[in-house]
């Protein structure tokens, strides 16, 4: 394919402040929540997170927003973090999850005609997700509760007896006995409980339940049937039988009575049960295959009188990750779709038809006829927008991060295609340096996903912003490689067994599509990745040396070092292989075997408490560099995960990360 022949589309155009954006600036933008609609959907109540530099923590307020237009309505206090509004179905209360400055989250509820917030619960491991009842006489929530110690007064004088004991070992036979940046070996499981406003008793709804919610997203696992008899959760667990983790949808009876799993025979994880509004079926999401994470999400049907379960919507080869029934029987839908996610409508039959086309779309809700969600892009950070059930163009609700952007630049968002390996058409993104012109070349850093089952989307991403890369005057590239997601199944899927070779072919011929436009400058060129961004950087370095300099966040370096990962499963057939069943295929893929090649600065960036891809990564990657005498340079956060979350500490990052691009490429 020739350059002239090469799709080029300008998505956003740049936008003219009185500086390039900074770290800072992204930690001086409001983080917008996702809106939560009244009853008549005229209003909606978003919380929105605010952060403090000096004392390196955020808090979030929440605020009442007219949806016809209008001023926003602060609703609680900025002194004190409020988070999970739930609006009561008559519209007059607010119920919502307050921090104190020590303690854990506890169940508040207020007047919204004006009034105090009242505390409701006082729970040892404090509370999250609230919903009322649809009648409005009580509040469902979830908290923790600790195995063997199922009731509030037996977890909290465990927790007591462990404050006390000097010894803090973790004793297991457990696979899976950590997750993320979290010990599961302490026993805390998510119980439902329901908190009665006229009798001010609390109930748990599931006293018995060992499960636990999804880790990553433990709220909005749950539902409550329209009559308010029933709630329905998806439980997650170990299945022993199987070795493999999954999930199942349970129901409990409202009353009191037995937890009932209703998919106990399914392969993977079922997932965000949602009673149809008439309250004839719960709709939830199914996957098919444990040991691929990216599986894709089938929409499933379950019909309570004949206790059915039914695949809804077939032929459809996009994966929703947010579903909601509406009273019309329509089903809403967020799912990624080429690099973007975009909110979906099915009616019954047929694929489902886009209703918000482009950018990035979350936090769906249903209300008075509207659907209400938040929606950012490349060039513009999460707001709060409604738009009419059958679409039309979608009303921005918020203004919130307009004053921290209306001060800064942003720089062009183009879109590119071109051939990546094995003839595939391959896509990306592209972010020109703020006050680009045609046919200067600047430098180029590539921004390489994580995943690798995952996108570089059209999203204002708040850790590796691409409008950050741009703003020193680079080229920011994010190439979508064979193995994301959002084109569907067998594009995602197709490098199981082979990590390496289309994901480095694709990012290299970007590199070359680049050049061959005009807008790069060959000599000056960067590679940056985290997680396996980062292991694609280790990767890059043992392969090539067209790179000035490399930057490794949270990468795999050495494949063999993943057995010490909170994830064990599935590696075989990730990689082609284990360690005790085909060595030679995950060796073939081990950046640690080509270190005799390893001759680009590298700055190694890691976490000490990430349990996904272990610390001793960077430690052995930057180990070596060193010992061969390549400049590396290795930043530690001993308190921090995978990821940087942490105000100050992400400010460091990015001052490292800039530091090392400048180091090597120029300004």
């Amino acid at each position: 394919m020739s350059v002239a022949a090469i799709p080029v589309t300008t998505l956003y155009p740049a936008r003219t402040g009185s500086r390039p954006l900074t770290a800072e600036d992204l930690w001086a933008l409001p983080r917008v929540g996702s809106p939560v609609p009244g009853p008549d959907g005229t209003w909606c109540v978003v919380p929105v997170t605010t952060y403090d530099l000096e004392k390196n923590e955020g808090r979030t307020r929440l605020w009442r927003i007219p949806a016809g237009g209008g001023e926003p309505l602060a609703l609680t206090s900025a002194e004190l973090s409020s988070t999970d509004p739930a609006v009561s179905p008559d519209g007059r209360r607010l119920a919502f999850c307050r921090k104190a400055a020590a303690g854990k989250p506890q169940l508040y509820m207020m007047p919204l005609d004006g009034g105090e917030p009242r505390k409701l619960t006082e729970l040892p491991l404090g509370v999250f997700d609230p919903r009322f009842m649809p009648d409005g006489t009580g509040i469902v929530f979830a908290a923790p509760l600790i195995k063997g110690h199922l009731t509030p007064e037996a977890t909290a004088a465990e927790i007591e007896r462990r404050d006390k004991d000097p010894v803090k070992a973790h004793v297991t036979e457990e696979r899976l006995y950590r997750f993320w940046d979290q010990w599961l070996t302490t026993g805390e499981v998510p119980h439902l409980f329901l908190y009665d406003l006229r009798s001010e008793a609390l109930r748990d709804l599931t006293p018995q339940s060992t499960v636990w919610f999804d880790w990553m997203e433990p709220a909005g696992q749950y539902d409550i049937a329209p009559d308010g008899r029933e709630v329905a959760f998806a439980g997650t667990y170990w299945d022993s039988a199987k070795a493999i983790v999954r999930s199942a949808i349970y129901v409990a009876p409202v009353a009191g009575g037995a937890v009932q799993c209703l998919t106990p025979d399914h392969p993977a994880t079922d997932s965000k049960p949602r009673y149809a509004p008439d309250g004839n079926a719960i709709v939830y999401g199914m996957t098919h295959d444990p040991d691929f994470y990216a599986d894709r999400v089938r929409i499933m049907r379950y019909d309570r009188a004949a206790s059915t379960h039914v695949e809804a919507i077939t032929g459809w080869d996009r994966s929703p990750s947010e579903w909601r029934p509406a009273a019309d029987g329509a089903l809403y839908l967020v799912a990624e779709d080429r690099a973007r996610v975009s909110l979906f409508q099915w009616r019954g039959s047929g694929a489902p038809k886009p209703v918000v086309n482009g950018g990035t779309v979350g936090g769906l809700a249903i209300a008075g006829g509207r659907v209400f969600f938040t929606h950012q892009t490349l060039a513009q950070p999460p707001e709060a927008f409604t738009c009419a059930l059958d679409g039309g163009e979608p009303r921005r609700l918020t203004r919130f991060t307009d004053d921290v952007m209306s001060r800064v630049s942003t720089g062009e968002v183009r879109e590119m295609q071109f051939e990546g390996a094995k003839g595939e058409t391959v896509q990306m993104f592209v972010v020109l340096p703020p006050g680009f012109t045609e046919g200067e070349q600047r430098p180029l850093v590539h921004v390489v996903h994580g995943g690798p089952h995952g996108i570089s989307g059209d999203v204002f991403h708040m850790r590796w912003n691409p409008q950050l890369f741009a703003a020193p005057g680079y080229v920011a590239a994010m190439v979508n490689f064979q193995g994301s997601t959002s084109w569907g199944q067998d594009f995602a899927q197709r490098i199981q067994g082979a990590w390496t070779e289309r994901p480095f072919e694709d990012v290299m011929r970007a590199t070359d599509t680049l050049i061959a436009a005009g807008i790069v400058d060959r000599q000056r060129m960067a590679a940056a990745g985290g997680s396996y961004g980062g292991y694609m950087a280790a990767w890059i370095a043992g392969h090539t040396d067209r790179f000035r300099c490399i930057i490794n966040h949270a990468g795999v370096y050495d494949t063999l070092a993943q057995y010490a990962s909170d994830w064990t499963m599935g590696r075989g057939k990730a990689w082609g292989g284990e360690a005790w069943d085909g060595l030679e295929a995950i060796e073939a893929c081990n950046p640690a075997r080509f270190a005799k090649h390893m001759v680009t600065p590298m700055l190694v960036l890691h976490g000490e408490r990430d349990y996904r891809v272990p610390a001793s990564h960077a430690l052995e990657c930057y180990g070596v560099l060193k010992g061969k005498g390549v400049p590396a340079r290795l930043v530690y956060f001993p308190d921090e995960n995978h990821w940087v979350l942490k105000p100050r500490n992400s400010i460091l990052w990015n001052r490292e990360v800039h530091t090392w691009l400048k180091r090597w490429l120029g300004a």
